[in-house]
């Protein structure tokens, strides 16, 4: 009885063996088509950036030919957007702040 114990034992232990094992490889495929992923992915946010570094090369070029002050609009483009944020951010807030008092409300009732 104790060899034939010890035999389902160790039968178990290679089951988990294996299912680890299998895990394990899986894991490792996963993490092989990650890197290759991000790596694709690095290769074309490199591209991205490269194109928008020349077209802004050439916008600059264009405006001032036209006598544009691209600094000036830039800046301007950047105030407007900050502004934009905050009013989101604030109404995000007022919203929140309304659902946290109707389930305050909700909750005190069902209590």
């Amino acid at each position: 009885m104790g060899l034939g114990g010890t035999a389902k034992k160790l039968q178990k232990v290679t089951e988990m063996a294996e299912d680890v094992y299998t895990r394990l490889n899986e894991l490792r495929d996963q993490v092989i088509e990650m890197r290759e992923t991000t790596r694709e992915t690095k290769d074309r946010v490199d591209r991205l950036e490269r194109e928008t570094a020349e077209m802004r090369a050439v916008l600059e070029a264009l405006a001032e030919e036209e006598g544009i002050d691209v600094e000036s609009i830039t800046a301007d483009a950047h105030i407007i957007e900050a502004e934009s944020e905050a009013t989101e951010a604030d109404a995000e807030e007022a919203v929140s702040k309304q659902d946290g008092d109707g389930t305050d409300d909700a909750t005190s009732d069902s209590a």
